[in-house]
């Protein structure tokens, strides 16, 4: 059985293979952690930010949506805490001379316990079968005990350095559990210190007359300042949420996994403004409401968790991450937080501007409390393609690959294939074309037999093939076949709309997760 390494770079090289992703500059060598989307990525791209903009604003009529422009003033980043504060602890290793996240060397040796825990469960699991009780397997056992009492050690130090920004101490748990460096192997490490995540460039046309301005590190920070813009000409009243898609620039030193971290990526974030007092209420709802939101797609629902934040950024008073079992572990791809009024304060402050809101259900002015939902665009493509990668042993011997896309995410809907190029069957799947091209994105193949062009849309991750063949000259009939099934179906051409609508059309999947959440009652009131 393939390791999940050996899983990892074939799906890497999938992604290139068949047009997903690129690296960036390719034919001078590439430039580290930037990509590129191809064709087909694009696509995908494209079909997750709408499933995340459309569930935001057809779902809620309280929120809308802003594009801010990328450059902003740069007090906006002395306000937001970023010129200060918008680090990440990093440590050098002497003797291969690559750089680390510290925090991150920690976490991976607190997930190494977790993963012996997990083994121990699964070898008891086994042998004693439905007997098997866990909870008092893990109560008992003494070397889960022994692991399980490891890993809260590490754990309560680590937590207590990050909170107390405390690098020296950083450093010390690093030697005392002698974690060592993945490429040299030693333990020869530099001091830990801060580094400044942001890019800067200058903004003018001569030397003395330019402005130092950043890239933006995030977007809520556009969503802030136009907090009282969005407020005030849409009659907005509390609460109230304000969505924006966009880039957002890291310069990531430890920039690793493909596209997981990446110096230029995509975020889709929103803010939910909201009266003091109610933010956590706002909290628990966003948690479970985003939660619901990707597990409609159907990855698997054991692949997600919470992971509550040890440390928490200066702004929040709350914060947990939905996390996704990618081939390297669980890995963050959303944050909810719950930011307190710091930003709209801070921005207040810094602007010299007024930008309360006056409730006139109270009869007063405050400064709202915000409740943030923020997911990383290219790490949700990742983990949707990560948990799609199939390869399948057929009856036949054969291995076919197959991406299981969610049929509403896919790059393309159908695939309209005639079976030889002549005979006026190329005619025939062009008319077909002409009848679904307005409302799923199809393409259509001549080249090789039909079940190499089969294999080809698995690969892609193409729901359905429509073959057109000489029958169907004769009695408006084509073959239907069904990607992850294989089952091939003879359908009347007048039926394939409603059949591909309702496994491809976005709308079915948001009434689904309306229905499913209203009959769950989910509400913050």
């Amino acid at each position: 059985m393939a390791s999940q390494e050996d899983v990892f770079k074939k799906i890497v090289a999938h992604c290139k293979e068949y047009g997903f992703v690129f690296p960036s500059s390719e034919i001078y060598d590439g430039l580290g952690a930037v990509y590129d989307y191809g064709e087909n990525g694009v696509e995908l791209k494209n079909n997750i930010k709408g499933y995340w903009w459309d569930f935001m604003r057809l779902l809620h009529t309280n929120i809308v949506g802003i594009d801010a422009a990328i450059f902003m003033h740069p007090t906006t980043w002395k306000a937001s805490g970023h010129v200060d504060a918008f680090n990440d602890p990093l440590i050098d290793n002497r003797d291969s001379k690559k750089r680390y996240r510290a925090d991150v060397l920690i976490e991976e040796l607190m997930a190494k316990y977790d993963e012996k825990i997990n083994k121990e469960v699964e070898k008891a699991a086994k042998k004693f079968g439905d007997a098997f009780d866990k909870e008092k397997f893990m109560a008992t056992n003494p070397r889960v005990l022994e692991h399980v009492a490891k890993r809260e050690e590490i754990h309560n130090r680590f937590k207590k350095a990050m909170n107390d920004v405390n690098l020296d101490e950083l450093k010390q748990i690093i030697l005392d559990y002698e974690i060592v460096c993945p490429i040299s192997g030693t333990k020869n490490w530099t001091d830990v210190r801060q580094f400044n995540l942001m890019f800067s460039t200058e903004m003018g046309s001569t030397a003395d007359g330019a402005t130092k301005i950043y890239l933006r590190p995030e977007t809520a920070q556009g969503i802030f300042v136009n907090y009282l813009n969005v407020q005030k000409t849409g009659r907005m009243k509390l609460p109230f949420g304000i969505c924006q898609i966009g880039k957002a620039f890291r310069n990531e030193i430890v920039a690793r996994q493909f596209i997981f971290r990446m110096r230029e990526f995509e975020q889709m974030e929103m803010q939910f403004f909201c009266r003091p007092g109610t933010e956590m209420k706002w909290f628990n709802y966003w948690k479970q409401h985003r939660l619901n939101w990707h597990k409609a797609l159907g990855l698997g629902d054991q692949k997600y968790r919470f992971h509550d934040h040890d440390k928490l950024a200066h702004y929040a008073n709350a914060a947990t991450d939905i996390e996704f079992e990618m081939p390297f572990g669980f890995k963050e791809v959303e944050g909810i937080h719950s930011r307190t009024n710091f930003d709209l304060s801070s921005h207040e402050k810094y602007s010299g501007k007024q930008i309360k809101y006056f409730d006139p259900e109270l009869n007063e002015s405050y400064t709202p409390y915000v409740v943030e939902t923020s997911i990383g665009v290219d790490r949700m493509f990742l983990s949707i393609v990560c948990s799609s990668y199939k390869e399948e042993q057929l009856e036949n011997g054969e291995t076919r690959v197959v991406l299981s896309l969610p049929p509403v995410l896919a790059p393309n809907k159908v695939a309209v294939l005639p079976l030889i190029k002549k005979d006026g069957l190329p005619e025939k799947a062009q008319e077909i074309m002409d009848l679904l091209k307005y409302d799923f994105k199809c393409v259509s193949e001549e080249k090789d037999t039909i079940g190499k062009r089969y294999r080809r849309q698995d690969a892609i991750g193409t729901p359905f093939c429509v073959t057109v063949d000489h029958q169907t000259l004769e009695d408006n009939t084509v073959t239907l076949r069904y990607r992850d099934t294989m089952q091939q179906d003879r359908v009347k051409i007048d039926d394939l709309f409603n059949i591909i609508d309702k496994a491809c059309n976005i709308k079915h999947l948001l009434r689904k997760l309306n229905a499913d959440e209203k009959a769950e009652n989910l509400s913050a009131e």
